[in-house]
């Protein structure tokens, strides 16, 4: 059996379809993805699974991608996120969005920011 039939049959043995979106792929990129898909999505990472999910609905929540805000929230539920968990990440995704805004209009320069930072986790260590 060829590499394509392996990973079509070691996908509907994990999901227990294959997806159409992932049946639209070329073979060779699914071959390529699947085991990388498979590890981050099913299998334990260093980041828990459900940390994973609620940091990749931040990211689909600033691309507006209403296909991964399914999936990514979705998921995330399934591995035990509860809404109190969603309305922080969904906050932090725009906070985070909105301070970047903020200081790339500022054009603020770089090195500065580094320097202040750096001021800003040394002052901090003082006081843990």
């Amino acid at each position: 059996m060829g590499e394509y039939e392996d990973t079509i049959k070691d996908i509907e043995k994990s999901l227990g379809i294959v997806p159409g979106f992932m049946k639209a792929l070329p073979k060779e990129a699914l071959i390529q993805d699947w085991p990388l898909f498979k590890r981050y999505t099913l299998e334990e990472t260093d980041i828990p699974a459900k940390y994973r999910e609620l940091m990749s609905l931040a990211v689909a929540a600033n691309l507006k991608c209403p296909y991964c805000q399914l999936f990514h929230k979705s998921v995330a539920h399934m591995m035990g996120a509860n809404e109190e968990e969603f309305a922080e990440t969904t906050f932090l995704a725009s906070f985070t969005t909105r301070w970047s805004a903020m200081i790339h209009a500022q054009h603020y320069d770089y090195d500065t920011f580094a320097k202040e930072l750096h001021q800003i986790g040394e002052y901090l260590k003082k006081d843990a």
